[in-house]
C-alpha cells in the first residue's frame, strides 16, 4: 500500500480510495477549520489506503458523537501530509510508516510537529505470491529462485520480464532498486492505486493464476486472498539508507501518530483523545473489511465497530 521513507519508508475520505482516485493537491484541500483557535473543530489527514481510512473513520466518529467536535478530513499523500501538518493545515496524522527526513526537520529541528504516540499496529511491506502458487512451488518463497518463475509471472504490461505488481506510483517503495540490485528478471508495473491493485489480485486469484505483488500488512485482503511472503535478503539497520543501493527486505515498522505542535498543546480533549487512540491490527482490519469488501460507508463501519468495542475506546476518553 504505501510507504515509506526515503530510506525505506512505508508506505480516505471515503470514496477516493475505493474508486482508485489519486490524492488531491493539498494546496487545494486545506481545511478552513484546521488549527482553529477556540473552536471545537479538528482536521484529520487521510492517506490513500483503507487502513488509514479506518483509523480516521473511527476517530472521527468518536470525536463527533462522544466529544462534540466538528471533524473535517483532507486526503493527502504521505510526504505532503507532513508539510500540511507542520503548517497547521491539518491537525493530526494517524498512521505514519516512517519518514526519517520529515521527522528530523519538523519534529526535532523546527518543532512544528509533535509525536502522538504509537497507533498500536505494526506495519510490514513485502513481496507476496498467492498461497495456492506457493504450495505448488515452495521454493518460490526464496528470492533467489524468483528468476526461475519469471516466465510464469509475465503479463502484457511486463513484456518479456516477470511482473512485480505495485500499487500507486505515489507510494515510496524500494522495488525498482531491489529488482535491479538483486538482478531479477522482473518489471515493476503500477496498478495505479490500492483499489486497482486489489481488483487485479482478486481477478488473478479467481482464475488461480500466479502473480507476484508488493503488498503489506495489516491489510484485510489476506482474509480473502491468502498470500505467502517471498523472503528477501534480511533487513538490517541502515541497509536501506541509500535508495539506489537497497538490496534488503523492508523492515517491520510500529506505526506512529503525529500532531501539529500547537494542536498538541492547545487541542484540549480532542488532542488528548488522539494521543490515547491505540488499537490492534485485528481492530483495524475489522473496520477495513467492512469498508472495502462489504462496501459500508466509513461512518457506518465506524459506528458498528464503536458499538461493539466500547471497552476498547472508552479508555481513550479517560
Amino acid at each position: 500500500m504505501r510507504i515509506r521513507t526515503t530510506a525505506a519508508v512505508a508506505a480516505v475520505s471515503s470514496l477516493a480510495l475505493l474508486t482508485g482516485c489519486g490524492a488531491a493537491d493539498m494546496t487545494k484541500q486545506a481545511s478552513p477549520f484546521a488549527n482553529a483557535q477556540g473552536s471545537k473543530t479538528v482536521t484529520l489527514s487521510v492517506q490513500s489506503w483503507v487502513g488509514a481510512q479506518s483509523n480516521v473513520a473511527v476517530a472521527q466518529y468518536i470525536l463527533e458523537h462522544e466529544l462534540g467536535y466538528r471533524v473535517d478530513t483532507v486526503q493527502v499523500d504521505e510526504v505532503p501530509a507532513w508539510d500540511a501538518l507542520s503548517q497547521g493545515r491539518v491537525d493530526a496524522l494517524l498512521e505514519d510508516w516512517g519518514h526519517p527526513e520529515q521527522e528530523q526537520r519538523y519534529v526535532k529541528d523546527k518543532k512544528t510537529i509533535a509525536p502522538g504516540g504509537e497507533l498500536g499496529v505494526t506495519g510490514h511491506i513485502g513481496w507476496f505470491v498467492p498461497t495456492y502458487f506457493a504450495k505448488k512451488h515452495p521454493d518460490v518463497t526464496d528470492w533467489k529462485n524468483l528468476n526461475k518463475y519469471a516466465d510464469q509471472f509475465r503479463t502484457p504490461e511486463s513484456g518479456s520480464k516477470g511482473q512485480l505488481m505495485d500499487g500507486s506510483p505515489s507510494y515510496v517503495t524500494n522495488d525498482k532498486a531491489l529488482v535491479k540490485n538483486l538482478k531479477l528478471d522482473y518489471q515493476v508495473v503500477f496498478a495505479g492505486s490500492e483499489a486497482a491493485q486489489i481488483t487485479q489480485m482478486r481477478q488473478f486469484a479467481k482464475e488461480k493464476k500466479p502473480f507476484l505483488t508488493y503488498w503489506y500488512s495489516p491489510q484485510w485482503l489476506f482474509k480473502k486472498v491468502p498470500m505467502t511472503e517471498v523472503k528477501l535478503p534480511a533487513y538490517k539497520e541502515g541497509c536501506d539508507a541509500d535508495p539506489e543501493k537497497v538490496a534488503c527486505a523492508y523492515p517491520h515498522t510500529p506505526l506512529q501518530k503525529y500532531l501539529n505542535a500547537d494542536f498538541a498543546k492547545k487541542g484540549g480533549k480532542a488532542a488528548a483523545f488522539l494521543k490515547k487512540f491505540k488499537w490492534t491490527t485485528e481492530d483495524q482490519n475489522e473496520v477495513s473489511l467492512m469498508i472495502a469488501d462489504q462496501k459500508m460507508t466509513p461512518e457506518d463501519a465506524a459506528k458498528k465497530w464503536v458499538d461493539s468495542h466500547k471497552s476498547t475506546w472508552k479508555k481513550w476518553l479517560s
